[in-house]
């Protein structure tokens, strides 16, 4: 997958969000590869509300990356409905910005940090209009918030891993966005880029913004997330973090179970 072929122009930039809606509607829906025969996604129904700041979590194979995938219109052959800020999923992707796996993305692809970050701009620009004072500066803007403006002539496949990734959250920024998904954005990056990411979502979650995680750390749920969302095809569990963070709902989602002294996120 190219850096270019996360992006999604489904609707127009100028669709409205409907008054008092959650930003994503999930009903009813069931999921299947052609080549299957079982739901990967099984009568999923969940509700996501502006500020939240939500972990999904859950064992590989659970489902979380094909329910993104779902969200942005890269998997579309599913039963159900899918709703964004009160419309059809198809007519408001323009309000939804994704971080991928860095494992699915082609870092070789020939772009530097800056072209990659001005890409968060293309739903509102368009693929042939040059990019305006305004798109110029959101850019600047995301750099900065990332702490990689020194790296913004480089090109993406000579960075570390930490520093991918927050050129992925930078473009995402510059896309100014309503619905922000990230998956597994934690994996191989350092303390200090982890945090960077943490204060970033937090921020932007306190103006309105709505965020999904995916995400296998569940050390971080408590400090980093006011919501969790376990899935394993099927919602095991969904609710504040203190709720639904038990050795119960662990072992329904994973599969084993703890001794009744364990404790989430400790030693």
């Amino acid at each position: 997958m190219r850096i270019t072929s996360t992006l999604n122009y489904g609707g127009s930039c100028t669709t409205p969000a409907v008054p008092h809606t959650p930003a994503l509607d999930i009903v009813g829906l069931r999921f299947r590869y052609p080549t299957s025969t079982e739901d990967v996604l099984d009568d999923i129904t969940v509700q996501v509300q502006p500020g939240d700041r939500v972990a999904l979590v859950g064992p590989n194979g659970a489902g979380k990356s094909t329910l993104l995938h779902v969200i942005l219109g890269m998997e579309t052959h599913y039963q159900g409905s899918v709703s964004i800020y009160g419309h059809d999923a198809c007519r408001c992707r323009h309000r939804v910005a994704v971080v991928p796996q860095r494992s699915t993305v082609d870092w070789q692809f020939p772009v530097t940090v800056r072209q990659v970050v001005m890409m968060g701009r293309y739903v509102h620009l368009g693929w042939f209009r040059r990019p305006g004072k305004g798109d110029i500066r959101a850019v600047e803007e995301a750099l900065e918030t990332m702490k990689i403006c020194d790296l913004a002539d480089r090109q993406v496949g000579e960075l570390s891993g930490g520093q991918q990734q927050r050129v992925m959250l930078a473009r995402t920024l510059a896309h100014d966005a309503d619905l922000l998904l990230l998956d597994e954005p934690l994996n191989h990056v350092d303390i200090t880029t982890q945090e960077l990411i943490f204060h970033t979502l937090e921020r932007l979650t306190a103006r309105g913004k709505a965020v999904i995680v995916s995400t296998h750390d569940l050390g971080v749920l408590t400090v980093h997330f006011n919501r969790a969302l376990f899935l394993d095809r099927r919602v095991i569990a969904d609710g504040k973090v203190a709720d639904v963070l038990t050795p119960e709902t662990i072992a329904r989602a994973y599969g084993f179970e703890f001794h009744q002294d364990y404790v989430p996120g400790g030693n």
